[in-house]
């Protein structure tokens, strides 16, 4: 469960780890700056709500209509952002990138037609995302697998998916090295997925 007081955690990898992919100052910048935001303003948020303190933030992500109107907006964009980023973080590694395999391969064979065709649709999803916000491999409420795009830091969790792979395409995450060629950023991402935590995300939540 992740519960109040919220914390940041530490990443898997070193800063300079991503390298020459994503460089080491985007990811000091990214995890120690924009992803301790989240954090510390979830906490400043739910601090005026001690009902609230016990709960576990997915379900409040999960239910944002239960959630008081006063601190609905906070836990929306800063309570998404705790967890989109949590999630990111792993969804990554050095020495990684490739395909997956397994369940997960055919999986995505079977809802997508080929590994190639559900990268270029991930991409589309990544590239075409107007500002700010993500592209998400999910599963739906039936158990399939599908491409979402969720705005700022909304959550799949809001919209009743489980997230499965994501990618940040806030300009925070690419813009010192890739400036505005988010394509860019995009076609090096894939050399960092990190396929062994994303088949084991998909294998843990096809026996939820």
């Amino acid at each position: 469960m992740i519960i109040y007081p919220y914390t940041l955690p530490p990443l898997p990898y070193a800063y300079d780890a991503l390298e020459s992919y994503i460089d080491k100052r985007t990811m000091e910048l990214h995890h120690k700056k924009h992803h301790q935001g989240y954090v510390d303003k979830l906490n400043a948020a739910l601090e005026k709500h001690p009902d609230l303190q016990d709960k576990d933030l997915v379900d409040l992500v999960k239910n944002l209509k239960d959630v008081p109107e006063d601190i609905r907006t906070e836990v929306r964009n800063q309570g998404g952002g705790h967890l989109n980023h949590s999630f990111f973080w792993q969804c990554l590694a050095p020495d990684a990138g490739g395909e997956p395999e397994g369940d997960l391969a055919d999986a995505i064979d079977e809802a997508f037609g080929t590994f190639a065709d559900f990268q270029k649709q991930m991409d589309q999803a990544a590239i075409k995302r107007f500002g700010s916000g993500w592209a998400w491999l999910v599963l739906d409420k039936h158990k399939k697998l599908k491409i979402i795009s969720t705005a700022n830091q909304d959550s799949p969790y809001s919209d009743g998916y489980e997230p499965i792979l994501g990618i940040d395409v806030w300009e925070h995450a690419y813009y010192l090295h890739y400036q505005n060629r988010r394509a860019d950023y995009i076609a090096a991402w894939w050399h960092v997925v990190n396929w062994t935590f994303v088949e084991n995300t998909y294998t843990t939540a096809m026996k939820s």
